[in-house]
């Protein structure tokens, strides 16, 4: 699952590590009311405020201690800034095309943060076999094992809504399979 929708962070004095806002605290709510009578065995979670405080709800309703990941963290972690991307898209900001065209700010290499994503999911799945397993996590981070997941050459190639869920298999002889992407049955008030 992508965190809610956090607070704007224009310039911090360090990294920006924003709370969630009102908002993406009633979609942190919400998904955790839709998914609390899943069969779900364990929560994994970003370092990163925003994601620490969507899983909380989730992991109180399941009665569940999340594990924190550091190898869950966005790649834009150490940015003095977080600006919705949906924000930097609708204004046609330079920040997002860079994005776009695969350039991304600092010392953060796409064929890398991809790897360090795969060998922490992989590492999920071996440790929870068998198992349903919640993620929450970043859109950059989704798109990293979902393009891995796709064998696609992009990084970035859709976006995760806030509070998305997506849905992957995994096979015990190591097949990895998209179910869905982008559900938001629980902001819409509908289970399929």
């Amino acid at each position: 699952m992508r965190h809610g929708l956090p607070v704007r962070i224009d310039a911090a004095d360090g990294p920006a590590d924003p709370a969630l806002s009102d908002d993406g605290r009633a979609q942190a709510v919400r998904l955790a009311n839709w998914l609390a009578k899943d069969p779900i065995d364990a929560v994994y979670v970003s370092p990163m405020r925003r994601a620490l405080e969507t899983a909380a709800p989730l992991a109180d309703a399941l009665g569940i201690d999340p594990v924190v990941d550091e190898e869950l963290a966005e790649f834009d972690r150490d940015a003095h800034f977080y600006i919705p991307l949906e924000e930097l898209k609708a204004a046609g900001d330079e920040r997002y095309l860079k994005v776009l065209r695969g350039e991304y700010d600092g010392d953060v290499d796409p064929q890398t943060f991809r790897a360090v994503v795969a060998v922490a999911v992989e590492r999920i799945i071996e440790a929870h076999p068998g198992n349903v397993v919640a993620v929450v996590c970043h859109g950059g981070v989704i798109n990293a094992w979902a393009s891995q997941v796709l064998g696609l050459s992009d990084l970035l190639f859709f976006e995760p809504h806030y509070t998305s869920v997506n849905r992957f298999l995994a096979s015990s002889r190591g097949h990895r399979s998209v179910v869905s992407l982008n559900d938001l049955g629980h902001l819409h008030g509908t289970r399929d």
